[in-house]
């Protein structure tokens, strides 16, 4: 497996590093940040742990609220990619796939339907939420992406329909860590490991 670009990986704790990271391929140095363009959450600081309230250790968990600073002149669409970066495969565990944005300053509300979403890991257009067993930190990385042209391509697409889609179309990237360790309140879903 080849190393994760130096551009990223300072940006990342050791065990959030994988190097099959969307943005890896799809951004560069003079793309990260770029005209300031940021990605945040309401509900957590960049290297925070994740809410419980955001994983299947609670009920009625939704995805986490994320907001986006204005990404430079002549965006038309902002993408979502979340992976786990903690996954030992080739790819990181796709969580969850969101474009249909506008490309311009704006936030996805705690647990809103994006207006279009792709497949997750498990193959369904939702957040696919984080369950690590118990004592297990993993690493979910949020990847924001500007790109030049509006996307076509309909919802329930593949993360890497999306990725070929948008792939030479980025002006510009963000991304924002947050951690999640198993903790021994548990819906039932152990046997399950994202």
């Amino acid at each position: 497996m080849t190393e994760l670009p130096q551009w990223i990986a300072a940006k990342l704790p050791a065990g959030a590093r994988h190097p099959g990271l969307a943005i890896a391929r799809l951004g560069d140095e003079r793309k990260l940040a770029k005209g300031g363009f940021a990605l945040s959450s309401p509900a957590f600081a960049a290297g925070e742990e994740l809410d419980p309230c955001f994983t299947a250790k609670e009920e009625d968990a939704v995805a986490p609220p994320l907001e986006w600073s204005a990404p430079p002149p002549g965006a038309q669409e902002i993408v979502i990619i979340a992976e786990d970066a903690s996954s030992e495969a080739a790819e990181p565990q796709c969580h969850w796939l969101v474009w249909g944005l506008p490309g311009q300053k704006g936030k996805l509300l705690e647990g809103e339907t994006p207006p279009r979403a792709g497949k997750n890991a498990k193959g369904n257009s939702e957040w696919l939420l984080p369950n690590p067993p118990l004592g297990v930190t993993r690493h979910y990385v949020f990847q924001a992406f500007a790109t030049e042209l509006p996307l076509t391509t309909m919802p329930g697409a593949t993360r890497e329909d999306i990725v070929k889609a948008i792939e030479g179309q980025v002006t510009a990237c963000a991304l924002l860590h947050a951690p999640f360790t198993g903790t021994p309140e548990d819906d039932g879903l152990a046997d399950e490991d994202f």
